[in-house]
């Protein structure tokens, strides 16, 4: 089954908290702080990757989490990094947060997007010394990573995509012209899912052509399954009208798809179009297309039972799906797609001390600050220090 929309879970690690340690060797019993710094928590993160075509992993799969990061530890030993957890997922996924807006789109080849920042490693009692203070006995504990959820949609990049009523053809004539095998019957809605073949020419060239399952009246409206398969349209640089010539009239066909695309918009009533008169087998003669469109670039008649016109066809689309957009020197699509803030930006810490735990900065209130306070790994009855106050945990 193809899987063009997924719901993920993402858990950044946390960082591993800094160590509260004092050197201790044989003619330095009283060593100064040398603890050493926790490491980063692990972040979640998006790989755009050609060999994949569509979203299935995530059907099994849902929730991601990175690695938490090590604990600092006596001489000034930092703690490792937690391990960074990479989602590798068709190139032209998007990316939606909980509010349904776009936050990322990988439509280049080995782009990255950052999901969930790891948590910062807490600082070890090394670092709070100072000319007056010599001696600290606390140190960081690691901040949690981000814990977010996302909404994944795919829009395949196809050079060419089929368009057409159910019936018309389209399968059949994917099988004509690609590598591809798709399922193909005399019945309407035998494709009930897109389908990716690769188009070879004699000088190496390559194209990808899509075919659409059949729209019916209604689609841009979301009747059927319309949204899911127009957007697959929209980064097709070329449309191919496939018509039934010997079912109607072939204009009226044409006009029927057209209405639904410059109804759905999204560029797709301007894109540059051909028109495949299918089925000639079934007509003494072929029918006339007469129509002035200057979206339309060429008219093809074929016969994907006989094998008519297949070739002439495809020479056609190589010589007219438009060369992709060039983007300007310096505009390239960053490798890391950052668009949130980076963990650790919360207005208190939480410091470790040979007594229990320390909350410095703006604490929150009630039930918020236990919760932090127990994923630092406090436990009933630590001693806390909040403002000045000293409690202890139930």
């Amino acid at each position: 089954m193809f899987n063009d929309r997924a719901r993920i879970h993402v858990q950044a690690g946390r960082g591993g908290d800094g160590a509260l340690s004092f050197r201790r060797e044989k003619y330095v019993p009283k060593g100064g702080p040398d603890g050493g710094d926790g490491g980063r928590g692990g972040d979640v993160v998006l790989v755009s990757d050609p060999d994949l075509r569509d979203l299935s992993r995530f059907r099994r799969e849902r929730w991601f989490e990175g690695g938490r990061g090590g604990r600092g530890g006596g001489s000034g030993k930092h703690g490792a990094d937690g391990e960074r957890v990479e989602l590798p997922v068709p190139v032209g996924t998007q990316v939606f947060d909980a509010d349904g807006n776009l936050v990322v789109d990988l439509a280049q080849v080995g782009a990255q997007a950052v999901l969930a920042r790891g948590g910062l490693g807490g600082r070890g009692n090394r670092r709070f010394a100072t000319p007056t203070r010599q001696t600290p006995r606390f140190a960081e504990v690691g901040i949690p990573g981000e814990d977010v959820d996302y909404e994944l949609r795919l829009k395949l990049l196809a050079d060419a995509a089929l368009v057409g009523l159910p019936n018309a053809g389209k399968s059949s004539l994917l099988s004509r012209i690609s590598n591809a095998k798709p399922k193909i019957a005399d019945y309407p809605f035998t494709t009930l899912e897109p389908v990716l073949g690769t188009v070879d020419a004699p000088d190496g060239r390559q194209l990808v052509v899509a075919d659409v399952p059949g729209l019916i009246e209604g689609a841009s409206e979301g009747v059927g399954l319309g949204h899911e398969f127009l957007a697959h349209l929209e980064r097709a640089r070329l449309l191919v009208h496939v018509i039934d010539a010997a079912a109607r009239d072939p204009v009226e066909q044409f006009r029927a798809i057209d209405r639904e695309l410059g109804e759905y918009g999204a560029g797709l009533e301007s894109r540059a179009q051909v028109v495949v008169l299918n089925k000639l087998d079934l007509l003494p003669e072929p029918p006339a297309f007469e129509l002035e469109d200057e979206r339309i670039r060429r008219v093809f008649a074929a016969s994907c039972a006989t094998g008519a016109g297949i070739d002439e066809l495809r020479r056609g689309l190589f010589e007219l799906v438009p060369e992709p957009q060039q983007r300007p020197a310096g505009d390239g699509l960053a490798e890391f797609l950052v668009y949130r803030p980076a963990a650790g930006s919360r207005p208190f810490r939480i410091l470790r001390t040979d007594r229990g735990f320390r909350v410095t900065g703006r604490a929150p209130d009630g039930e918020e600050l236990e919760a932090a306070l127990r994923a630092a790994g406090a436990k009933a009855g630590d001693e806390v220090e909040v403002e000045g106050e000293v409690l202890e945990l139930d």
